[in-house]
C-alpha cells in the first residue's frame, strides 16, 4: 500500500508543479516547437521511471534494437495500467498513444498527453473512431510514432491469454508505410492489476519484435495483417513467459 501511496503522491505533485511548466513550454513552443516536444517528453520519461522504480519493477528488455530511427506505429498486448509507464518511458522518438477518451476528463492529466500528440478514440459510432485513426495517420507522416493497443481495452483474462485485435488501428501502417513493431509484455499484471490496491515488486519482460512492412507482406498475410500481428504477439508471450 505504501507503494501505491507512494506514486499518487508523485503523480498529483507533478501536476500540480507542473501548471506552470505547461504555461513556459506554452511560450516554448511558440519559438521552437521541436524543443517544446522533447521538454514535455522527456519530463514525462523521468516521472514515469521514477514511478516504476517506486513500484519496484524490474524490467527485462528484448530486441529494443529492432526499432528503427523513424516514425513507427507500436503494437501490444495490454494487461495493467503500468504497461504505459514501461513503454512510453523507453520511446527515443516523439510518440503519441491513442487513449479511450474518457481520459478527457481529468485536467491537466489531458493537458499533458495533448502536449505528448496522445490521441482520445471515441468508439461511440465508426465515424468518430475514423477520425483518430486519419488524425494518427498525419502525425506519423510528420514524424510521430504512434502507440496502441489492439486489443481495445485491458486484457483481465488469463496471463498468457490475449484479445482478439481491431484491425482499425493497423491502417495506421497500411496508408503511411511506416513498420510495425509488435511489443510482447510478461507478468505486468503482477505489478498492480493481480491485487489491487497494493503495488508489489515485480519482474517484467518487455520484447520489441522485428518491424513488419505491411507493404512488403504477401497479400495473403496483408488481408489478415491483425491475425499476423496477434500471432507475434501470442507466440513471443508464450516464449518469454519462462523467464520471469
Amino acid at each position: 500500500m505504501i507503494r501505491f501511496i507512494a506514486i499518487a503522491i508523485v503523480l498529483f505533485f507533478y501536476l500540480i508543479v507542473g501548471i506552470p511548466v505547461l504555461i513556459v513550454e506554452y511560450f516554448v513552443g511558440l519559438v521552437n516547437r521541436r524543443a517544446k516536444d522533447y521538454s514535455c517528453l522527456r519530463m514525462v520519461q523521468w516521472t514515469f521511471r521514477l514511478m516504476l522504480k517506486i513500484a519496484g519493477v524490474k524490467v527485462t528488455v528484448i530486441g529494443e534494437e529492432n526499432v528503427p530511427d523513424e516514425p513507427v506505429l507500436y503494437i501490444g498486448n495490454h494487461r495493467s495500467y503500468f504497461d504505459i509507464l514501461l513503454t512510453y518511458s523507453r520511446c527515443r522518438r516523439l510518440t503519441g498513444y491513442v487513449a479511450k477518451k474518457e481520459m478527457l476528463r481529468y485536467p491537466l492529466l489531458r493537458d499533458w498527453m495533448k502536449n505528448l500528440y496522445c490521441l482520445f478514440l471515441d468508439r461511440s459510432t465508426p465515424k468518430e473512431g475514423l477520425k483518430t485513426i486519419l488524425q494518427a495517420i498525419e502525425y506519423v507522416k510528420s514524424g510521430i510514432s504512434i502507440c496502441i493497443f489492439p486489443e481495445g481495452t485491458r486484457n483481465t483474462g488469463e496471463e498468457l491469454s490475449m484479445l482478439p485485435f481491431k484491425d482499425g488501428a493497423l491502417k495506421i501502417a497500411e496508408k503511411t508505410g511506416c513498420a510495425i513493431i509488435p511489443m510482447s509484455m510478461n507478468n505486468t499484471q503482477a505489478i498492480f492489476e493481480g491485487h489491487l490496491p497494493f503495488v508489489r515488486k515485480t519482474h517484467v519482460v518487455l520484447e520489441y519484435g522485428k518491424p513488419i512492412y505491411p507493404d512488403q507482406l504477401d497479400k495473403q498475410t496483408r488481408r489478415h495483417l491483425g491475425d499476423y500481428c496477434h500471432n507475434i504477439i501470442q507466440e513471443t508471450i508464450i516464449r518469454n513467459q519462462s523467464l520471469v
